[in-house]
């Protein structure tokens, strides 16, 4: 068994995604409670597990446009390091296991799982390759984790959360098919048929309408509009300052660096946006939880 190149293909490093699967956690106040911890680490986990199996499939579907990228020709199934079938096997053996595991925690969380399954499958084989709808399915995937999130927990979700994870996750993937368009020039349409359909500035135009709206949607649910104001909710105004600093240094390390192309490779080595996220992360858990302490 080719543990390497399949452990390559399923991208561990890419689990830093199934992270909107907390936000649900903290911001219902469980987060001290070990029980409520351990249900939502589990619903990591079967997010971990399934996006490994969407990785998997998509890697075999993918293999030859593939080939035409700078970087994604050394993937272990493009690079003829792993075999198809193989590869297709294990994104199986995965998805049955993050489906079943996601329905012991909770049917509602399973079902979520289900839907994040079947939207990446119509993506793979089909809908990356309609402008716009390609867009929304990737944002689409963060959306279904902050749900699930909630969902496998029993909790309410505050409707301008979910509104500031979708467009913060619109946000992210325009700016990666914008920077797809930059790397790749004239084999951009080689590699990804529907970057054929994009240009630069239109793409510039739709992040910036997505910039304003992620933090008019975050302001407004930091400041506990058209929600109950209790203990130290309130208090989450004060994270306002690092969300902004987060998108104004993403925007600037795009910018300026030609970063963004993946964006979980941009948080990964970029120090300035990883102390934006873990000040927000302290800032809202003293906002949430300081009054009661």
């Amino acid at each position: 068994m080719p543990l390497k190149p399949l452990l390559i293909t399923a991208r561990p490093r890419q689990w830093l995604k199934n992270g909107f699967v907390l936000p649900a956690l903290v911001f219902s106040r469980h987060l001290f409670d070990p029980a409520y911890v351990a249900v939502s680490l589990g619903a990591v986990a079967c997010f971990c597990v399934l996006s490994s199996a969407v990785y998997l499939l998509n890697d075999v579907i993918d293999a030859e446009s593939d080939r035409h990228h700078p970087c994604k020709a050394r993937r272990p199934v493009a690079a003829g390091e792993l075999a198809p079938k193989t590869a297709l096997a294990a994104a199986a053996l995965l998805a049955l296991a993050g489906l079943g595991g996601a329905f012991l925690l909770a049917p509602a969380f399973g079902g979520l799982a289900v839907m994040y399954a079947g939207a990446n499958l119509l993506y793979s084989l089909w809908l990356k390759r309609v402008v716009l709808i390609d867009i929304l399915l990737v944002a689409s995937g963060f959306l279904l984790r902050a749900l699930a999130g909630a969902a496998v927990i029993r909790v309410p979700i505050s409707p301008w959360f979910v509104l500031c994870a979708f467009t913060l996750a619109l946000f992210l993937a325009a700016i990666k098919r914008r920077q797809e368009l930059l790397e790749l020039d004239a084999g951009a349409a080689g590699h990804r048929p529907i970057l054929d359909a994009y240009s630069v500035p239109y793409l510039d135009q739709v992040i910036a309408i997505l910039t304003g709206a992620t933090l008019v949607c975050y302001a407004l649910y930091a400041m506990g509009v058209g929600a109950e104001r209790d203990g130290g909710a309130h208090h989450m105004q004060w994270t306002i300052p690092f969300v902004l600093y987060g998108i104004l240094r993403y925007l600037y390390l795009v910018h300026r660096t030609g970063a963004g192309g993946n964006p979980t490779a941009v948080v990964w080595r970029d120090r300035p946006l990883q102390a934006a996220i873990l000040l927000w992360g302290l800032a809202s858990i003293a906002g949430y939880y300081a009054a009661g302490w």
